[in-house]
């Protein structure tokens, strides 16, 4: 991730000396500062009808991976405690049926 930020870095005409070697140092020392790099949060949400961004930032933490913990189960959100496929969108917000 950083060697891409850095690439993209170099490729970006538009920024100035000094900024860029403030950014190239930035994403050196932080994974986090080169994901917000590559990631536009603003691209992200700026064609979703209804939504406006206000402010994105970013961070990270390092965390050790257990693969057989349950908080790493990753599917948890898409299931409800009964079973079911978790399914918010249920009539109450003004559905047509």
């Amino acid at each position: 991730m950083t060697a891409a930020a850095l690439r993209r870095l170099a490729e970006d005409e538009e920024i100035p000396d000094a900024e860029r070697a403030h950014a190239e140092s930035a994403v050196t020392e932080d994974t986090a500062e080169a994901l917000a790099y590559l990631v536009d949060p603003f691209d992200l949400v700026g064609e979703v009808d209804g939504v406006e961004l206000q402010q994105a930032s970013w961070s990270s933490e390092r965390v050790e991976y257990d693969p057989d913990s349950p908080e790493w189960d990753l599917d948890e959100d898409d299931v409800d405690e009964d079973g079911d496929p978790d399914d918010e969108s249920d009539g109450a917000a003004g559905g047509t049926g």
